[in-house]
């Protein structure tokens, strides 16, 4: 009976918190979905520290992420993200917000199973254009048509996001919906996974 009641005072992010264990909380999806917004909310809730894998990039490399893919290419890029994000693995819990082309790499898809959750905020091609285009900084759209590229982008990606451990639909509602609806798949997360072991 004091199991029931102590379940029933913790919070939602408290709940969380505790489904996800020692592991990382890790964001996947386009840009524009709101990985590092949502991600930084929900960090919030659940009184875990959050890292952008992008910020942290930019920190080592002393680069931004366009000054990278000009010099390097977006080859080198990628090598460079998934050491970092191999290291972010290594010490959680955490919230991981990380770039939407980290998860299509094979290697770091595998580092992320291995030492997380991956969630996948998930939006449509109207949503993503409408945040994206405001901004000059997205160095895979420096293209003729950037609308079309994002959807060739949504092409190819989405059926590899689709491998996430949970998948949420960003949409254009209050963050804090977005942030619960997180929330609450977390924390029922580790009761499903428990279910079949």
């Amino acid at each position: 009976m004091t199991d029931m009641t102590s379940t029933i005072a913790l919070s939602l992010g408290d709940r969380a918190r505790n489904a996800l264990g020692r592991r990382n909380l890790v964001f996947v999806g386009l840009m524009g979905a709101g990985k590092s917004v949502i991600g930084r909310m929900v960090a919030t809730q659940m009184g875990l520290p959050f890292i952008d894998t992008d910020t942290e990039i930019e920190r080592v490399s002393r680069m931004t992420i366009s000054e990278l893919f000009a010099a390097y290419g977006e080859r080198e890029f990628r090598a460079l993200e998934t050491r970092v994000i191999q290291r972010l693995l290594k010490s959680g819990p955490r919230v991981i917000s990380t770039g939407g082309g980290a998860f299509i790499n094979e290697n770091t898809r595998r580092q992320i199973e291995k030492g997380g959750i991956s969630l996948w905020l998930r939006a449509d091609l109207d949503v993503l254009w409408e945040r994206v285009n405001k901004r000059d900084h997205r160095p895979l759209l420096k293209t003729e048509n950037p609308k079309q590229t994002l959807e060739n982008l949504m092409n190819q990606r989405y059926p590899v996001y689709g491998l996430a451990d949970i998948t949420i639909q960003s949409r254009d509602v209050r963050k804090e919906v977005i942030v619960n609806e997180v929330l609450e798949a977390v924390a029922a997360f580790e009761k499903e996974s428990m279910k079949t072991t």
